[in-house]
């Protein structure tokens, strides 16, 4: 079923919008008011959370923990809706909360200031002065509310499809001009989308199910599904109690299979195809093995015919991986049984990082760095993300020139390092290259630093001598000294530090 998302601000119109949208297309409309009020009666402390985000009070453990039931509740009602009808929401940026879903319809609406600012005096019967602050106050706290939930610029526009003025725009006018962008081929529901959304649905419910349960609500931990397989990443102090997650999540019905890894945090490598053997899944390992870190694995497909979005996988009892779209994500009605994938090459992949202890998911995609960035959560702990082979069907020059924009893409979006696989060994792995540099760097340093130390009277000497041209030269060879050996010793300690495995 379709989804609209429609985030408004404070009386901006937003709220008159959906309801007529909804009307006029006929779906169901959900608010946020009505989604925290069943929040709130599910057991999760909404208004607590609100008020640390408002007041700016640090994010402690158990407030992290209510964030995480908030959005995978936000996330279940939503995906829970509109698998039985087409949804019109309003509130604050919910689509963020359904990552990968390429259908959904995203609006924001604004309003003149000014106008705002008079709805504001008559309705709570506030000066001018105040209606203004009232107004920048409340938009001050969800920019807070959205950075803190999805690390994300609420008001950047880049985040919606389109957004709707309606300063000099009728409500009905407006909802009319949606009705004819939602009927748009982009907007509409394909079984591809559909998967997508059970998954997000499934993923969220055991999200929820860990939070109630009390052995696990206390536990940080992180979890993804893929066609009933359940992925979930705890902290290596919550070994012992995180025993009892398996036993939490398979009474969730749709988990057919459930691998639970340890890790502190998360890499994320990108690669068009998977090769086992290659050098790159080595050195990923050897990484992930100094970091306790997770590896997820994302495949970005490319070719003509394939819209771009994200492509769902599933892997049955036997370790076989479904490709589940075929002729652009349309599917007929009986392909949804389970097939062996293909791609082998995929599957022994995955089966390194299981044996190694290191999996932290499976993701096919299509599309380009801009797809990818809006399918990844914000939120998720990150150290590093590893673009490999990508867009092979180009010639080379074109390839990695389209590799590197990828890189400086994500680079540019995401707090998080990003590189390219063939700069894994220079940059956090410790070989035979790096060692001569070591060696290299600390002889040089130790030279510099013996020449000066045991000729202290001739340099005093050259330091001191009277006149100008003197001055000068004892100046500019000061001025080359300092920072060629601020540059040997940095980068020897910089070696020194990889060696003993301090990143």
């Amino acid at each position: 079923m379709q989804i609209v998302c429609i985030s408004r601000g404070t009386f901006a119109g937003g709220k008159n919008l959906a309801e007529q949208l909804a009307s006029q297309l006929g779906y169901d409309c959900l608010s946020r008011e009505e989604l925290m009020d069943a929040a709130t009666g599910a057991g999760i402390a909404v208004g607590k959370l609100e008020m640390a985000v408002a007041h700016r009070r640090p994010m402690s453990e158990q407030l992290d923990r209510e964030r995480r039931r908030y959005t995978s509740f936000v996330t279940s009602t939503i995906c829970e809706r509109a698998l039985t009808q087409s949804l019109v929401y309003h509130g604050r940026t919910a689509h963020l909360s359904l990552p990968g879903v390429t259908n959904v319809l995203r609006i924001r609406t604004i309003q003149n200031p000014e106008r705002r600012v008079e709805w504001v005096m008559q309705r709570l019967h506030l000066s001018r002065e105040k209606a203004r602050r009232y107004n920048e106050q409340v938009d001050e706290d969800r920019r807070r509310w959205v950075r803190t939930l999805y690390n994300i610029d609420w008001e950047d526009p880049a985040h919606y499809d389109t957004v709707i003025n309606l300063s000099h725009m009728s409500v009905e006018n407006a909802a009319s001009s949606l009705v004819s962008m939602a009927q748009l081929p982009e907007f509409q529901v394909t079984p591809a989308t559909h998967r997508v959304i059970e998954e997000l649905r499934l993923a969220s419910r055991c999200g929820l199910a860990r939070g109630a349960d009390p052995h696990t609500g206390e536990r940080s931990v992180t979890g993804k599904a893929d066609c009933g397989r359940g992925s979930v990443t705890y902290l290596p102090r919550q070994q012992q109690k995180a025993r009892s997650i398996p036993d939490v999540l398979h009474e969730i019905d749709g988990v057919r299979e459930l691998l639970c890894t340890m890790a502190t945090t998360s890499l994320l490598w990108v690669q068009q195809c998977f090769d086992p053997k290659c050098a790159s899944l080595a050195q990923i390992l050897e990484i992930a093995g100094k970091w306790n870190a997770a590896v997820e694995l994302v495949q970005l497909e490319e070719g003509p015919g394939k819209p771009p979005g994200e492509v769902e996988m599933d892997v049955d009892s036997r370790g076989g991986l479904q490709d589940v779209t075929k002729n652009g994500g349309i599917l007929d009605d009986g392909s949804q049984e389970d097939v062996e994938c293909p791609d082998e090459d995929l599957k022994h992949t995955r089966a390194r990082l299981i044996a190694a202890g290191r999996a932290g998911g499976v993701r096919i995609m299509s599309g380009d760095a801009r797809t990818l960035l809006e399918s990844l959560d914000r939120t998720a702990p990150y150290s590093l993300i590893v673009v490999g082979d990508v867009f092979m069907s180009k010639v080379d020059s074109v390839r990695k020139r389209l590799s590197r924009e990828m890189v400086s893409y994500l680079s540019d979006h995401l707090r998080v390092p990003v590189i390219g696989a063939d700069e894994l060994k220079t940059q956090y792995l410790f070989g035979p290259a790096q060692w001569l540099r070591l060696l290299a760097y600390g002889a040089i340093a130790a030279l510099m630093f013996g020449l000066v130390f045991t000729h202290q009277t001739e340099v005093l000497t050259f330091m001191s001598q009277e006149g100008t041209g003197h001055r000068i030269l004892s100046t500019a060879a000061l001025l080359a000294f300092v920072p060629a050996f601020a540059y040997v010793y940095g980068n020897f300690g910089r070696y020194l530090l990889r060696l003993f495995r301090f990143e």
